[in-house]
């Protein structure tokens, strides 16, 4: 039989397959339902799902709730730790190419994540971003705006 993880906040329940069959609802669109359960009526309107992460955004009697959904895999999945992932760490940002810097877009002690836009490097007639390839701490720059940079150079430390 099919068990789902249901999380719904921070909050967990396991639902099984025949729990979701006995659900008395109505489909009214196709965002909205009315739910009887337990002689009690309720309002559901789905505000916007994920199905790719399987999630969705509630509203139920007015009240906006997160919910998750794992079938049997997506839990076996996790319990193997097959989709966890380790942010990387950078020490050093270095030129990919020769160019000259146009803007310097973060500071010495700036924390950063992965995909944080660095620097604005012009080459070939192009502005390119350098972005963070994970996540770390400015310790130092070693360019300022207007300087030119050769391909591999030194342009932001990291620690």
């Amino acid at each position: 039989m099919t068990n789902y993880l249901v999380t719904v906040d921070k909050y967990e329940t396991v639902l099984k397959k025949s729990d979701v069959a006995i659900l008395d609802s109505i489909k009214i669109d196709d965002s909205n339902f009315h739910l009887l359960h337990h002689n009690q009526a309720f309002d559901l309107k789905v505000l916007h799902s994920d199905f790719s992460n399987k999630s969705l955004t509630v509203s139920v009697n007015g009240n906006t709730y997160e919910v998750k959904i794992e079938d049997e895999y997506d839990q076996q999945v996790n319990k193997m730790g097959l989709l966890a992932v380790a942010s990387q760490k950078v020490n050093t940002v270095k030129s990919p190419m020769p160019g000259l810097i146009v803007d310097v877009m973060v500071n010495a002690g700036d924390a950063v994540s992965e995909g944080t836009p660095l620097i604005v490097l012009s080459a070939m007639k192009m502005e390119n971003i350098i972005l963070s390839q994970g996540d770390g701490i400015v310790k130092s720059i070693e360019v300022k705006k207007d300087d030119a940079v050769e391909k591999g150079q030194l342009i932001i430390e990291m620690e």
